[in-house]
């Protein structure tokens, strides 16, 4: 069986991983690079039972010990360290840090840190772009394909009863499987295929220089800035580097992935932000400023399995904040649904493309 994925994130990754594992030939198709998008540029933060209560939980539970067995399994660092997570506030002013752990001495006085809401048992990280790096060059190793190209549609047989491949610029790359994990940009899909709307949230962040000064603790706080309150995630990583982001939001995105770029006021209020949280937020320790896409769902749930009306046709997007985390889990269900036709450890139906109402899209043909 030969499968085509269009899309070189860590969804695309990890399903390209767990497929080869069950010896089906494996095509990754990628407009730009391996990681190129929010796959390279999120946070990466882990959590065993942050959706517990959800139809996320199963998922996100299996995706959790899926990412401490990969350490074992997969060569490389992506830097993947349990760690504990704070939730407070950032005081208007004053010393307000009393109650602050000592290992989270490095904050600034302004920082009132009101509950542990993880622990190394619960949470963990892991760096983005360099796990997804690591998956895809562990699917190249199993004989796995990279291509770059643009995907330019789904390619159907003279009566469109049945998919043969994708179009990649002029070409045709066949395949008896095709699995859409663009991200937001899987909406390019809907013109030859039955796909609910996907939004996107963007948000900025900073990468900071922070050497061995910051503790292994992830940070979940509020704070006000041009009169509106507004959470801010940090995440500092064992590289070194500390990752902080904050306004994410729900807005347009650019056609091509390559576009986008941090929005200036979004950055600046940003780096406003940090100066307040910690000392060792300088401008001169930035190493990068950058910004990022997510897809999301119209009910916030990934779609994950088979399109509707296409036996050969499946789709992995939509996964929000959690794709970083729900990535291994949904590659290896979804590459058991491919390959056996069921899956065994997560149920999908949760998030079965065919619960949304689709776009209502002309059909087109390829080319």
């Amino acid at each position: 069986m030969r499968v085509v994925i269009c899309g070189g994130g860590v969804i695309g990754a990890c399903t390209a991983y767990f497929l080869r594992r069950h010896g089906a030939d494996v095509i990754v198709v990628e407009r730009a690079a391996v990681a190129a998008a929010a796959s390279g540029k999120a946070g990466g933060f882990l959590a065993r039972d942050w959706c517990a209560g959800t139809p996320l939980d199963a998922l996100a539970r299996r995706s959790f010990a899926l990412h401490a067995q990969l350490t074992e399994e997969i060569a490389g660092d992506w830097g993947y360290r349990p760690m504990s997570a704070y939730a407070g506030f950032v005081a208007p002013d004053g010393d307000a840090r009393a109650d602050t752990p000592s290992a989270l001495g490095w904050l600034a006085d302004g920082v009132v840190i009101t509950q542990r809401i993880g622990t190394t048992e619960t949470t963990a990280i892991v760096h983005p772009q360099k796990f997804t790096s690591a998956v895809m060059n562990a699917a190249l190793a199993q004989g796995a394909e990279l291509r770059l190209g643009r995907f330019t549609g789904i390619v159907r047989d003279e009566d469109r009863s049945a998919v043969k491949g994708v179009g990649v610029e002029d070409d045709v790359i066949e395949a008896d499987a095709v699995v859409i994990a663009m991200g937001p940009w899987s909406l390019l899909a809907a013109q030859w295929m039955s796909l609910p709307a996907l939004f996107a949230q963007g948000s900025p962040s900073i990468v900071y220089d922070t050497g061995t000064h910051v503790s292994a603790d992830a940070l979940f706080l509020e704070t006000r800035i041009y009169g509106k309150t507004t959470s801010v995630e940090v995440f500092p990583r064992p590289d070194g580097s500390t990752y902080v982001t904050a306004f994410a939001d729900t807005e347009a995105f650019p056609t091509d992935p390559t576009d986008v770029d941090p929005e200036s006021n979004r950055m600046d209020g940003l780096e406003a932000i940090s100066r307040r949280l910690s000392p060792l937020f300088r401008p001169e320790k930035i190493i990068a400023k950058q910004a990022c896409y997510r897809p999301i769902t119209e009910d916030g749930l990934p779609l994950i399995g088979r399109a509707p009306q296409d036996e050969r046709l499946y789709v992995a997007t939509g996964h929000s904040v959690w794709g970083i985390l729900n990535a291994p889990a949904t590659g290896e269900a979804l590459a058991e649904l491919i390959v056996e036709g069921a899956t065994r450890n997560v149920d999908l139906a949760p998030f079965d493309p065919a619960r949304l109402k689709p776009l209502d899209l002309p059909r087109r043909r390829w080319p």
